[in-house]
């Protein structure tokens, strides 16, 4: 299965952003969907995941609050519905599956791209 993250831009502090992850040649069938996000010379941070079947989510505690998670099983897509931006969110984020609903990066197998959130002040 190939990911691809889109919606990401630039915004400034307190805006909303959707950003969304679609898988192509597959489903994400009994997998669970996370999002994470990097900025140059740190290690990749756990955001949000939930789990396909059943749609349970979990999210990290440093977005909780202003992150949401969800799926639509309809367009085989997940939803990072970002509000009350800060500068400190500014980063690439990558939507990744993985066998269950893991906050480990390693625990992930396939990964996609990314898309650059960048929150001015």
């Amino acid at each position: 299965v190939q990911l691809q993250a889109s919606g990401g831009g630039a915004v400034r502090a307190g805006d909303s952003l959707r950003l969304s992850c679609k898988a192509s040649g597959g489903t994400f069938s009994e997998l669970a969907v996370g999002w994470f996000r990097q900025t140059p010379g740190k290690e990749r941070e756990f955001v949000a995941v939930i789990s396909w079947i059943g749609g349970r989510p979990t999210v990290a505690d440093s977005v909780k609050g202003r992150f949401t998670i969800s799926r639509d099983s309809t367009k085989n897509t997940v939803y990072l519905q970002m509000n009350s931006l800060k500068p400190e969110d500014t980063a690439v984020y990558y939507c990744a599956t993985a066998d269950w609903t893991t906050t480990l990066s390693h625990e992930y197998t396939y990964w996609g791209p990314g898309t650059l959130v960048t929150v001015s002040s």
